[in-house]
């Protein structure tokens, strides 16, 4: 499976959190899975470090560099398609992940439930 994780997801995987679901966890861990962060989520959450609604760990960079996470930029073509998106969703972060996952053909996987509205490419993990 080709797997975009959404920001919270990430947040939880390096928390190791509870609230990130065992399906969620089997997923991202699945061997025959390629997972993908976007710029976007990076974006996202040095955006809220920055302004003091999330503290990371002194070793995010590291943590993450030694994950087996593809990378994913943001493309013209994404940007295009987020403007094409009904307002189902008023975040611009998770609306560009949506974009992005439809236009590279990938599973969105998050929590949020609202995400679904988007189509079947969006997996809710509880």
């Amino acid at each position: 499976m080709r797997i975009l994780i959404d920001t919270h997801l990430l947040l939880w995987w390096f928390a190791n959190s509870l609230l990130l679901s065992e399906q969620a966890r089997t997923l991202i861990s699945d061997p025959e899975s390629t997972v993908f962060v976007s710029a976007v989520s990076l974006w996202e959450i040095r955006l809220k470090e920055s302004l003091g609604k999330l503290r990371l760990p002194p070793d995010f960079e590291e943590r993450f560099a030694g994950e087996s996470f593809e990378s994913l930029p943001l493309t013209a073509a994404q940007t295009r398609q987020v403007a094409l998106l009904p307002w189902r969703h008023r975040d611009p972060f998770d609306r560009m992940l949506v974009a992005q996952a439809q236009v590279e053909d990938l599973t969105l996987l998050t929590a949020d439930e609202v995400l679904t509205a988007y189509g079947d490419f969006v997996k809710l993990v509880r």
